[in-house]
């Protein structure tokens, strides 16, 4: 199986259910134009104001799939509050790492693990079955767009 983005998901603001866009707009530095992130409105910007790790989020279709089966919940991809859906690549390797979707570069910056605040949406299952699963936070080196189905290129 080829790598690929599977789904784009985002929410203008915190705590807004997450929902899916055909193509990713991001801005270096900064985000997905429309994301809660972006427009500095998530529930965490203001710490992370002034750190370089928040601009997007990843996470990976068979790691949903794997807490769903162990947990025997059916939760959707949106609930996991990450932006980007993979499939077929492990974002654990891309930590330190670069890589591009389309012409647009990105920098692994480190694991996006499960949070306190989801943990009380989802169930203290995920905190324990997530960790360390729970995806990529990366940072975003340039300009462009990108839609689902498009793959991932480790540089």
């Amino acid at each position: 199986m080829s790598n690929k983005i599977k789904e784009i998901l985002i929410a203008s603001k915190a705590k807004e259910k997450l929902f899916n866009i055909k193509e990713a707009k991001v801005v270096k530095g900064k985000g997905i134009i429309g994301d809660r992130y972006y427009l500095q409105k998530g529930s965490f910007s203001q710490r992370l104001k002034d750190k370089e790790d928040f601009h997007i989020t990843f996470i990976e279709q068979e790691e949903i799939d794997t807490f769903n089966k162990k947990t025997n919940l059916n939760y959707s991809n949106d609930l996991f509050r990450r932006n980007i859906i993979t499939e077929g690549i492990g974002l654990n390797d891309l930590v330190g790492k670069r890589f591009k979707i389309n012409d647009i570069e990105f920098l692994g910056m480190r694991l996006c693990e499960p949070c306190k605040l989801l943990s009380l949406d989802l169930g203290e299952e995920f905190l324990s079955q997530m960790v360390h699963k729970a995806g990529l936070r990366a940072k975003i080196l340039s300009s462009g767009s990108f839609t689902f189905g498009e793959s991932i290129e480790v540089l």
